[in-house]
């Protein structure tokens, strides 16, 4: 039997829009719920099975708008059976309260971030009682928290609040790689911050830029799942815009079945990340 054999089938989570990409810098990002919802179905046709879900105004100012979620969430159920996993990320500056209303809509899942670190030329912020307020606001509608880790520290602190009984058991975590301010975007990276994670979670990486299909690569290879999308990456290649998300879904498939490992159905990906 070979290795892949050996793994899980693979989650592909698509992050299709974001708050910080704009049509200046490719013309391909969703921004209204309809283009978000068509961007989500092509995802869901290409293999992914989870969408990762910012929304936008319709100029493409970043939101957090409870309305904007549950009309987005509503026309992708509509169209295909994809996971819907909610920000509450949502754009930098924003309060806790903006950050975890539409958590009352019930999403699958929602990410949660674990610490602050820089963005750009900002500071993302999640002082530890931020964390247990969103939390508790996860636990409060039955959502599913997806741990944001953009370095290692975050991941101990994850673990500390898991002890504390904030967060779920088994726990699902999504590395997020190779942004300025948070940790590196290599393989060494990867294996290093692998031997933190608890034995019984799942986890995810997202590569940031250049590094977003290599680290594709190498967890296909090791047993862990991929997020890709123009939230992360907007490249298909060094210079090449990808047309969209499904396209860099459609490239991490590819990787799949060049490794013999199997793509997660719904179903599948429901068991794995333990969802009702």
């Amino acid at each position: 039997m070979s290795e892949s054999q050996d793994l899980p089938p693979l989650m592909i989570t698509a992050a299709i829009c974001g708050a910080e990409v704009f049509r200046d810098q490719t013309p391909y990002v969703p921004y209204t719920p309809d283009e978000l919802a068509q961007e989500a179905e092509r995802c869901s046709d290409a293999g992914a099975t989870m969408v990762h879900l910012h929304v936008r105004l319709a100029d493409g100012t970043p939101s957090q708008s409870a309305d904007l979620f549950g009309q987005t969430m509503a026309l992708i159920r509509a169209r295909c059976p994809i996971l819907v996993q909610f920000s509450t990320g949502g754009a930098v500056g924003m309060t806790v309260a903006e950050r975890a209303d539409a958590l009352k809509l019930k999403p699958d899942m929602a990410t949660l971030t674990t610490g602050s670190v820089n963005f750009g030329e900002d500071i993302f912020a999640n002082a530890a009682p931020m964390v247990r307020q969103i939390a508790k606001r996860m636990a409060e509608f039955g959502v599913r928290p997806e741990i944001e880790c953009f370095d290692t520290g975050m991941v101990e602190t994850a673990l500390r609040l898991a002890k504390e009984g904030v967060f779920p058991s088994p726990s699902h975590f999504n590395l997020v790689m190779g942004m300025a301010g948070g940790m590196g975007g290599t393989a060494h990276h990867l294996e290093f911050v692998r031997t933190l994670l608890p034995a019984d979670c799942t986890w995810s990486v997202a590569g940031i830029g250049r590094f977003e299909l290599p680290l594709a690569e190498r967890a296909i290879a090791v047993g862990g799942h991929v997020r890709v999308g123009l939230e992360d990456n907007v490249y298909l290649s060094k210079g090449v815009l990808a047309k969209g998300s499904y396209e860099l879904v459609q490239a991490v498939a590819t990787l799949a079945r060049q490794a013999g490992r199997p793509l997660a159905s719904v179903a599948q990906a429901r068991q794995l990340l333990h969802l009702a």
